[in-house]
């Protein structure tokens, strides 16, 4: 398990708010991925530059709660079952908090079940992906959120 990255650590892993990378849709420039499993965070990660997007991965909902507020990603891609605090609390404490509240999180995960899907939706979350994911599926979701 890694250590908690400093607020330097966060600001130096997030690019200049004015920069843009072609092929991205004019609002969803940055992604932030939460994944607690490597293979999962370096599969999206890959699939997302490729499109364009400038990503920062962070392996847990902790984590991604003090980086979506130190960054401010466009969009949050967010996992279920990870240790500690899971996706679904990661993504209520976002979308309730006056500074991330308008980042919109999808879920993506392997929770399939309909209640799974509602109950994210009804933390917050604008829509739901399961793994494994569809490139294609994924990056219609991301441009219809920006």
């Amino acid at each position: 398990m890694t250590s908690p990255m400093t607020a330097r650590e966060i600001v130096a892993e997030a690019r200049p708010a004015g920069s843009e990378r072609k092929g991205t849709k004019m609002g969803i420039k940055r992604i932030l991925v939460v994944d607690d499993s490597a293979t999962e965070r370096h599969m999206l990660k890959d699939l997302l530059t490729k499109a364009g997007y400038d990503v920062i991965s962070s392996e847990n909902g902790e984590d991604a709660i003090v980086k979506a507020r130190h960054i401010k990603p466009d969009l949050i891609l967010m996992d279920v079952v990870m240790p500690g605090l899971n996706g679904f609390q990661a993504t209520r404490a976002i979308s309730r908090d006056p500074l991330t509240k308008s980042i919109p999180v999808i879920m993506c995960t392997s929770k399939s079940q309909e209640t799974d899907k509602i109950w994210g939706l009804r933390q917050g979350a604008k829509d739901y992906v399961v793994k494994p994911v569809d490139r294609e599926v994924l990056l219609a979701k991301i441009a219809s959120l920006g």
